[in-house]
């Protein structure tokens, strides 16, 4: 399903109405060109969940939380991170910190850290690293967008904040390709890995008990 009808997509006010005790997020996979935006449909037809394909920024989303495939060190000067800098100042500064103040300055592949954007919506920012320097061309058989996406989705599930839980604060989440852009991944490849992640955080076993 696509979320140019306007159900996802537009000013804040059209934001639609959160579900509330939903095992999963909304997650909105975003992409700016027809082949990522083709396998993203996979993952939507195939994987269980509310799961919606944007064809276009992630920017142009009504959504709680957006993803930065980052790098360990949380600078964000080039692709997407570069489109996120630039619409929210000072997010770079924050996602630094937090690295800083909760992994000694290197965010591990498969963690990710969630900030404040500065902005009404989206007001958080999950950033789970990609690569671990900024730039760094990704091998065809990395798992890292793997681990990236199932650190989000740990982290929605799992987290907590000043405010409280993130699962009940972040009901949208919107993601771009992991790894597809800097990184140079086949984009079949980051959606076959984020649809696992998904089905691993996300399964009936994961999710008992009120996970």
């Amino acid at each position: 399903m696509t979320a140019e009808s306007g159900t996802h997509t537009g000013d804040v006010g059209s934001s639609p109405v959160p579900i509330s005790g939903s095992p999963t997020p909304e997650l909105v996979l975003c992409a700016v060109d027809d082949l990522l935006a083709q396998a993203w449909t996979t993952v939507a037809d195939t994987v269980d969940g509310r799961i919606f394909v944007h064809r276009g920024s992630v920017l142009d989303v009504v959504a709680q939380a957006v993803v930065s495939p980052a790098n360990s060190y949380g600078w964000m000067r080039g692709g997407i991170d570069a489109v996120y800098a630039r619409a929210y100042p000072g997010v770079e500064q924050n996602v630094r910190s937090a690295v800083l103040a909760y992994h000694g300055g290197e965010l591990p592949i498969g963690e990710s850290v969630i900030v404040p954007t500065g902005e009404a919506e989206p007001a958080w920012l999950i950033s789970a690293p990609t690569m671990r320097e900024p730039g760094e061309r990704l091998p065809r058989d990395t798992v890292h967008p793997y681990l990236a996406a199932r650190a989000v989705f740990r982290q929605w599930r799992d987290g907590w904040l000043d405010q409280g839980r993130i699962r009940d604060l972040v009901h949208t989440i919107a993601m771009p390709g992991l790894g597809t852009g800097v990184g140079g991944l086949a984009p079949a490849t980051c959606a076959r890995q984020v649809a696992a992640a998904w089905e691993e955080v996300f399964s009936s076993r994961s999710t008992r008990n009120g996970r």
